[in-house]
């Protein structure tokens, strides 16, 4: 009876809460994403040699999170669990599977999101909001089922395929299913430099005239302007810091003579850069200028107090093409970067402003991740999902009101990288790797709390943590649709002779 009456209460005051929004007009709701970057990466979250003021700022203003994670540690699974609110042993889409290659006459896209799939952008549009994804999408090229116009988004501008995203020059971006051609060289991005040979004209080789997160920009500026007598979902899905190391000259000149820096010439992929430290660098504050852009027109069109901001990003930093993630401490000690299912692979800063509404300066250590979106954005526009999710709402906790429910566990599969689960219960954090090769590869358990960076392998001391995680995985793996992501239990290999 007790406990029956607690669940009353906490029914009563989400629905009081969610009341009390929508007696004003709904709120605008824009959520801005990075890519590969890393949980350390901005000075609210302890960067010391890259300056963010425009985040930090946003940071103050809001709510700032510490235990968030993305759903999976690569760019499209991420993004397919963000949008559909499915963690990785129920995601339609698990690793980044590649279609066609890297030219313009051979832009295929990653697998496309298939006909039927509910994501953010048909949740709000069924509550009445105008909705644009502007940005890298990665989860459908034109003419699939996967098109952001076919995904629930009224207006698309950027890249649609990841291969193509990994060049700031392109030839071309998509707005909406129409080829918008841009200024700029045909440059292979891949082309390494001969280091006893590279002269600065061969540097110049991978720089352009019109910088895409200038145009992703300014087209996010023109929604927001087009629909602000509406209320609008702004999807904004930057590629910045992903390499290549491609930025305007004024931001490489803000930090220049700052690094002892070397050339880096191509030779781990992607573009070659004279001064790498200083590009990557003056990649993230590139990035965070944009945010400030979106903030400030938000404010001069007078919609401030009623638009939600959020800003995450889809895993962490990455190891290749040139980026130093230890010597920015990028993911701020954390163990792994992007493709690990380790703390620094895909725990992501997490931030959230809505002026007299999410209390500023607040910090929250709530166990929260981003398939969470879906319930939260549900319960923000007054909606019941009818359709199952991993996730909870966490708007309780972003506005202070009402009974915050918790996460009984935390479930991760990422089918790349020899294959690796991991469950998080609490404090408890339970990995396994290398299960390709290993079907019975072991359980490891680290301790969060005393034991952040994950050195400590305490999986021998708990045995029965251990087993209720093997359960969680034997409960929450669904098999997938392809052959080359089913590496829990697979049905096509021949059994082994006892």
């Amino acid at each position: 009876m007790i406990i029956m009456k607690k669940v009353i209460l906490f029914l009563f005051s989400t629905l009081l809460s969610a009341a009390a929004i929508h007696a004003q007009s709904p709120p605008n709701v824009i959520y801005i994403y990075a890519d590969d970057m890393g949980y350390g990466e901005l000075g609210c979250y302890g960067q010391q040699k890259i300056k963010t003021p425009h985040l930090d700022h946003m940071a103050a203003e809001g709510m700032r999170f510490t235990q968030h994670y993305s759903g999976t540690p690569v760019c499209a699974p991420a993004r397919c669990m963000l949008l559909t609110g499915k963690n990785g042993g129920h995601s339609y889409i698990r690793g980044n599977y590649e279609l066609g290659g890297f030219p313009d006459s051979l832009e295929g896209g990653q697998m496309p999101l298939p006909e039927g799939t509910f994501t953010l952008g048909h949740l709000f549009k069924d509550a009445g909001y105008a909705t644009a994804a502007i940005g890298k999408w990665g989860l459908g090229s034109a003419h699939t089922t996967g098109h952001p116009l076919l995904q629930g988004f009224d207006y698309f501008y950027g890249y649609l395929d990841q291969k193509q995203a990994h060049n700031y020059y392109p030839t071309h971006l998509w707005e909406n299913q129409a080829w918008d051609t841009l200024n700029n060289p045909d440059i292979w991005v891949h082309r390494a430099l001969n280091p006893q040979t590279a002269t600065d004209k061969d540097f110049d080789y991978f720089k352009g005239n019109e910088y895409s997160v200038d145009k992703m920009t300014e087209k996010a500026v023109a929604f927001i302007r087009k629909h602000k007598q509406q209320p609008f979902f702004l999807y904004l899905p930057y590629t910045i810091p992903h390499v290549s190391l491609q930025v305007p000259e004024k931001y490489i000149n803000m930090y220049k003579g700052q690094f002892d820096e070397k050339p880096y010439y191509g030779q781990r992929g992607y573009a070659a850069s004279k001064y790498p430290l200083s590009t990557y660098a003056g990649m993230i504050t590139c990035l965070d200028d944009q945010v400030g852009i979106i903030m400030n027109a938000v404010k001069k069109l007078g919609l401030d107090q009623n638009t939600i901001i959020l800003f995450s990003s889809d895993n962490g930093a990455t190891f290749n093409g040139g980026v130093d993630a230890a010597f920015f401490n990028s993911v701020q000690g954390l163990r792994g970067l992007k493709m690990d299912i380790y703390e620094g692979g895909f725990r992501e800063p997490f931030i959230a402003r809505w002026p007299g509404k999410i209390p500023a300066g607040k910090t929250s250590s709530l166990l929260s991740v981003q398939y969470d979106m879906m319930p939260t954005f549900a319960e923000l526009t007054g909606q019941r999902l009818t359709h199952a999710v991993n996730g909870i709402s966490l708007l309780p906790e972003l506005l202070g009101k009402g009974k915050q429910q918790q996460h009984p566990y935390l479930y991760f599969e990422y089918p790349e990288k020899g294959g690796q689960v991991a469950v998080r219960i609490g404090k408890w954090k339970g990995i396994r790797t290398g299960i390709k090769k290993n079907r019975q590869a072991p359980w490891q358990l680290y301790n969060l709390e005393t034991d952040g960076h994950e050195n400590k392998d305490i999986a021998a001391r708990h045995p029965d943590i251990i087993q209720q995680m093997q359960a969680i995985a034997l409960k929450e793996h669904q098999h997938p649709h392809i052959k080359e992501w089913e590496f829990i239990d697979p049905k096509f290999e021949r059994p082994k002779n006892p």
